[in-house]
């Protein structure tokens, strides 16, 4: 049967109208493989590898900017691989960028404290190869895990954990520190092994072995790897023997190589 003319209008038009929702979407892929933001998914399988190789992540909070390259070296300088400025340390990109051109590879640099996106951009514009927040953000690990970077964001619930990993972070910060310390991670670990706990708050020199052998997928070293105290002595022997100590329990325990 012959379509009027009415028809073929409406026709007409309805296909022109589909035109340009395919160009958008066309538009929208190409703008994605451009962003200068975004990392190859062997990137980030790659960080996550680092993680699981070293176990334990030097996390530095500092007064001034003078201070924090000199305490994050002595911790290198006692054994740790993994490495994170905050952002409530001044200076604290210029220290990302700086340590990323003096130790490339050899290195894993992130910066903690991302609170937004505009945080994220920042920390990855000086080199950050993953990004920490001490609460969960879930637009911030949305971008995230669309541009295949790496976030652990805070968690302080097995709900919340759950919650994190669902929304694509590949690690969950445990923070701030939870009644039963190693048990609590022993038995989320158990119940959710979906889930990669990374406890900061209440891991100290002594225990952070106790924490990986409880199920815990690697561990954060704050205040006990860097005591305020000791940082405004400028003693930076004593934060090298801390990693030192640190780092020698959890290969003693043969959680590392």
């Amino acid at each position: 049967m012959a379509l009027s003319r009415t028809a073929i209008k409406s026709i007409a038009r309805s296909a022109g109208a589909s035109t340009p929702s395919v160009s958008v979407a066309a538009r929208s892929q190409h703008t994605m493989a451009n962003d200068k933001y975004m990392r190859t998914p062997e990137h980030f399988q790659y960080v996550l590898d680092k993680f699981a190789e070293h176990k334990a992540c030097a996390v530095l909070r500092t007064p001034t900017a003078e201070a924090a390259p000199k305490a994050m070296t002595a911790a290198v300088d006692g054994g740790f691989k993994l490495v994170e400025f905050t952002l409530t340390t001044p200076g604290c990109l210029d220290s990302i960028a700086d340590f990323r051109a003096k130790h490339g590879d050899s290195l894993m640099t992130g910066c903690g404290t991302v609170m937004d996106i505009e945080d994220a951009k920042a920390a990855m514009d000086a080199g950050s190869e993953f990004l920490v927040a001490p609460c969960l953000v879930p637009e911030v690990v949305t971008w995230c895990r669309m541009h295949n970077i790496p976030i652990f964001p805070g968690c302080q619930t097995p709900s919340e954990a759950y919650a994190a990993y669902k929304a694509g972070a590949p690690v969950q910060k445990i923070f701030p520190g939870v009644a039963g310390g190693p048990m609590w991670v022993k038995a989320v670990s158990a119940a959710m092994p979906m889930l990669r706990l990374n406890p900061t708050s209440g891991v100290d020199l002594d225990n952070a072995a106790e924490f990986l052998q409880n199920g815990a997928a690697s561990v954060g070293l704050v205040a006990p790897l860097f005591p305020p105290n000791v940082v405004a002595d400028e003693d930076w022997d004593q934060i090298q023997a801390n990693a030192a100590k640190v780092i020698g329990s959890i290969r003693d325990a043969g959680l590392i190589a």
